[in-house]
């Protein structure tokens, strides 16, 4: 069984909130067991929560759950790259699947709101695949 962390941003819980709840339903669906979760403040602090989860012994894969909304400047952007660039260099260095459930940029609350499960479902299948398919390696 495929053991996951899940590390989410409470910014734009509304968003995010359900997209935890349908990550931990979809994991239950695929038979995957999600033994750990952490929620921090915003998208930009995730990649030190799922390096502290990629650390633990009993975590094969990290997903990631966030909601980067558009707003008035290029913030947004700053955030995604940054925050994205990081969790990969954190897949290759800990040798574990951290998958990317963040929407945005350039997303609007109202089509964030209606891709919560395609995120979390896509970001929990891409963990428990890449994990199962690595062990062939």
């Amino acid at each position: 069984m495929v053991k996951l962390g899940i590390c989410a941003s409470e910014f734009n819980w509304d968003i995010v909130g359900p997209m935890v709840e349908f990550a931990k339903q979809h994991a239950r669906f695929l038979e995957a067991e999600v033994i750990a979760e952490v929620l921090v403040p915003g998208v930009y602090d995730l990649p030190l929560a799922a390096k502290k989860l990629a650390e633990r012994n009993d975590v094969d894969a990290v997903v990631t759950l966030g909601a980067v909304i558009e707003g008035d400047t290029g913030h947004d952007e700053i955030v995604m790259q940054h925050a994205t660039r990081k969790l990969m260099d954190l897949a290759v260095q800990s040798g574990k699947p951290v998958s990317l459930g963040i929407s945005g940029p350039g997303m609007t609350r109202v089509q964030a709101l209606e891709r919560v499960n395609d995120y979390a479902r896509r970001a929990v299948e891409a963990a428990v695949k890449t994990v199962k398919r690595l062990e062939k390696v």
